[in-house]
């Protein structure tokens, strides 16, 4: 039963390390935000809204363009017909059968209120909002391969834990079996070894099945090929960050987060929007053009069987009376929706100097967890050093050296995830100020 257990854990070695060197990659973090802005499913929406933004604006200036009319007209025309006021005396009035028309208009807007330029400027702010949005949902698809991609640098470091474990435990295992023979261990021990060591073996399985997990879901937002297994670039630990102070990352915040650019966009989009409505209670100017041939003259008596040809170009000038009782309502929604705009983007500003206030405490505190680590990876190793000459003296048994192996590789797995937390809680700061 114990051959078996050591061929399962055997097995399950060789089928990791066979997964790691299918299609396996050392991959830095910024590589991976780099496949992600040209292959991640994540972005397309907005990349789209972003093109649909722009195809607006194109639309909006159209409106600057004249409008040109033309139209062609082929009729048949009756016979008319004459009687005196009392409708009496009845005479049929012979009418040319065969009517054509066409006509050509062009109408050039000169002055609109307003209505045309500021709709571009409207189409415009739009597609500065849309793209505000693409940033946000960037910085917000690069937290998460942030997170992941740390995760799965932890698991390896713990798969690593739990791997040296396994090989101690196993040759306690056979050193205690060698004493039983011997008569000098009891059978209870080599049992509590087993099921430390069945623990073990299942937590390695468990450990795994996170890396797969882990790798699949940075494969597949990062939008790289399917099969790849990413090994993190273990030079990320060696980076010499910045530590500013908290008013540094708050003046970031202010000048780069998405968040707070949307929310300024939005209430300058609602002020456009105010400056549309009240451009309606303004007239309309613009030049006219126009040619029309018709054929035949019938205002004469008899008709006359020709075509009647003019053109005309002057300037008109429209004004929506209506509108000076009709907008009031449509004026007063425009102000409303502006003054919400401003409570969100008060609201905006004030979660974003929450957020990276927290996430500076955050950061601040990684640094503190990484001394005291070095603290403990110090007192392990001396304490490591100690037991392993007594061990070797004869003064200490072989569970004193097990544990002291296991809290000197405890310690340094705390180590190394203390230095990536202070990474994480880095790339924190720089999502939640828009600079990531």
């Amino acid at each position: 039963m114990n051959n078996l257990r050591l061929l399962a854990w055997l097995i399950i070695v060789l089928l990791s390390d066979g997964l790691c060197a299918y299609g396996q990659n050392i991959v830095s973090l910024e590589d991976i935000f780099a496949t992600a802005e040209t292959n991640s499913n994540q972005l397309r929406p907005s990349f789209a809204t972003e093109l649909e933004a722009q195809r607006e604006i194109s639309i909006a200036k159209t409106n600057l363009l004249p409008d040109i009319n033309t139209t062609l007209s082929v009729s048949y025309i009756g016979n008319g017909f004459t009687t005196k006021r009392n409708y009496s005396d009845y005479q049929v009035a012979p009418i040319p059968h065969l009517g054509t028309g066409l006509s050509l208009t062009v109408s050039q807007p000169i002055y609109s209120g307003g209505a045309i330029s500021n709709g571009i400027k409207l189409a415009e702010m739009k597609m500065t909002a849309a793209r505000y949005v693409t940033d946000l949902s960037r910085d917000n698809l690069r937290i998460q391969l942030t997170g992941f991609y740390l995760d799965i640098y932890k698991y390896h470091n713990l798969r690593e834990v739990v791997t040296n474990n396994i090989m101690a435990a196993q040759a306690i295992l056979a050193e205690m079996r060698a004493r039983y023979e011997q008569g000098t261990v009891l059978w209870n021990d080599i049992t509590r070894y087993e099921l430390l060591l069945s623990n073990l073996d299942l937590q390695l399985v468990k450990i795994n099945n996170t890396l797969a997990i882990l790798n699949t879901n940075l494969v597949t937002l990062s939008g790289m090929s399917e099969g790849s297994i990413i090994i993190p670039d273990t030079t990320i630990l060696h980076r010499s960050l910045p530590v500013y102070g908290e008013d540094w990352w708050q003046q970031e915040a202010t000048c780069n987060s998405p968040s707070l650019q949307l929310a300024r966009t939005d209430v300058q989009i609602c002020r456009q929007v105010e400056r549309l409505v009240k451009a309606d209670r303004l007239p309309k100017i613009g030049i006219n053009a126009g040619w029309t041939m018709d054929g035949p003259i019938l205002v004469e008596v008899p008709p006359i069987n020709r075509n009647l040809s003019y053109w005309y170009v002057g300037l008109g000038i429209s004004y929506n009376i209506s509108s000076l009782y009709k907008n009031n309502k449509a004026l007063s929604k425009s102000l409303a929706t502006s003054a919400k705009a401003l409570d969100q983007l008060q609201v905006a500003n004030e979660n974003t100097t929450l957020a990276v206030r927290s996430d500076y405490i955050k950061y601040m505190e990684a640094y503190e967890e990484l001394k005291q680590q070095q603290k403990s990876v110090e007192l392990a190793t001396r304490n490591y050093n100690t037991t392993a000459t007594r061990y070797s003296e004869g003064m200490a048994l072989i569970t004193d050296m097990l544990d002291a192996t296991n809290a000197r590789l405890d310690a340094e797995q705390q180590l190394v995830n203390a230095r990536i937390n202070i990474i994480y809680y880095y790339y924190k700061l720089l999502f939640t100020t828009g600079t990531i």
